[in-house]
């Protein structure tokens, strides 16, 4: 057998270009013929055949009855684990915006298009928000949501948004999508997400996406109306950007090293 020729910076090959298959599968909605991979990729289709069969075998990819490939089920395993991981890293970043504000912090990811709550720190009030750690929920109706989908193309929100539907969680949701795109816009001018009673009656969000995330991420705290007051929210909001901030860069390093 051949040796395995080395990638970038003395990667394999062959496992480099496994993993970028899995990206453009992402990218493109997460299903694709092997013509669109090959485009995308730029690599030659006996390439794409062997790596895709590899991958449909391992359980990472599979086929579906119209022959394009989508992403399989083997990889939720490790993407919700890896989701675990990223909540108990931000922890100590979360502590800190808890001690500052005094109310709960918590920490999100999208991911097949739910927000996943992956981490939270509980303030020390007896009155109190509390998200269970893995609790999944529609994006629109959420803040840490709303900030995620504040910086995604415009396009793929009308998507996500067609394919999940935008139920009301109280009568303050927002289950029209244009009224939406008016938020999100506005989301993305001002730095940071509301959830006025949207989710819950009595409780208030201020949420931020977390810059440089490899996958959509937001940072938020959370708390009762009458104690995260317009007053609250214009001192919350820059610990909680710059909670997010601290978060993106410790990600940016990471990912570096």
């Amino acid at each position: 057998m051949p040796a395995e020729k080395n990638g970038r910076d003395g990667g394999v090959q062959s496992l480099q270009r496994a993993f970028e298959l899995l990206e453009h599968l992402a990218d493109t909605g997460g299903e694709a013929s092997l013509s669109e991979l090959a485009t995308l990729s730029g690599l030659p289709m006996p390439t794409i055949h062997r790596l895709i069969r590899t991958l449909v075998d391992l359980g990472y990819v599979r086929q579906n009855t119209n022959r394009r490939y989508a992403l399989g089920a083997r990889l939720i395993r490790l993407g919700e684990n890896a989701s675990m991981q990223f909540g108990a890293w931000a922890r100590p970043l979360l502590a800190e915006l808890v001690e500052e504000v005094g109310e709960t912090a918590n920490l999100a990811v999208l991911e097949r298009d739910e927000v996943v709550y992956v981490a939270q720190v509980p303030s020390k009030h007896s009155m109190r928000m509390f998200t269970e750690v893995g609790r999944r929920l529609l994006p629109h109706g959420t803040g840490v949501g709303k900030a995620m989908l504040a910086h995604l193309p415009a396009s793929e929100v009308r998507s996500l948004l067609e394919r999940t539907g935008m139920p009301a969680y109280t009568e303050h949701t927002f289950t029209d999508p244009d009224a939406l795109a008016v938020e999100l816009s506005r989301i993305a001018s001002q730095g940071y997400a509301l959830d006025e009673a949207e989710q819950e009656l009595g409780v208030r969000c201020v949420a931020v996406a977390v810059p440089g995330a490899p996958v959509p991420a937001a940072v938020s705290v959370s708390g009762p109306s009458g104690r995260l007051t317009a007053e609250a929210v214009a001192h919350i909001a820059p610990a909680v950007q710059r909670v997010a901030d601290a978060l993106g860069a410790s990600l940016s390093q990471a990912v570096t090293v």
